[in-house]
């Protein structure tokens, strides 16, 4: 469940997730409250055993407006909630890094809010006894955004650092469903 970094993963990707019995539930542009919206339809009645959610991104970047980082992590516990109260175990992932956004040259203070959600998220996760996926920590650079060698606009992954991303959610995967 997520914005564009998980659609472009299915995009980049679609053998990793035909072949693990995976949905991609990405779509591009959508902040945390779009998902929220749509994660009935795209989660609860699809009956996984597990979901993976990776919300904020487009939050950050003030997609359809400004949104405090509060209502942000109460959007993905919301989903966790969701998931739970249909039997369905929630993973929670941390935003990808990204220091600023190419659609939102303006917003100079990403990657501080962005890790100071995470820190929420993992607490969140952590009290709760969900598996929380780390991206972040494995991906960002000293700026705490994507190097170039990772991403081409500094926000979203490209199609080789998804490799890496699997290999992470699919121990986080198999851990949750142990």
């Amino acid at each position: 469940m997520g914005n564009s970094i998980t659609e472009n993963w299915a995009y980049f990707h679609p053998e990793f997730f035909t072949e693990h019995n995976y949905l991609g539930r990405g779509i591009g542009g959508q902040t945390s409250a779009h998902m929220l919206v749509r994660f009935k339809t795209d989660v609860i009645d699809l009956h996984p055993k597990a979901v993976v959610i990776m919300a904020g991104t487009n939050d950050v970047a003030h997609n359809d407006f400004w949104v405090a980082p509060e209502q942000v992590v109460n959007n993905v516990i919301s989903m966790c909630e969701l998931a739970r109260a249909n039997g369905i175990i929630p993973i929670i992932s941390s935003i990808t890094p990204c220091t600023g956004f190419v659609w939102r040259p303006e917003i100079e203070d990403a990657g501080q809010t962005i890790v100071e959600i995470n820190k929420k998220l993992k607490a969140y996760a952590e009290a709760n006894g969900f598996v929380y996926v780390d991206y972040h920590s494995a991906l960002a650079d000293e700026n705490m955004g994507l190097p170039k060698t990772l991403s081409e606009d500094g926000c979203h992954p490209n199609p080789d650092t998804y490799y890496t991303m699997e290999e992470m959610v699919l121990e986080a995967i198999r851990e949750t469903l142990k």
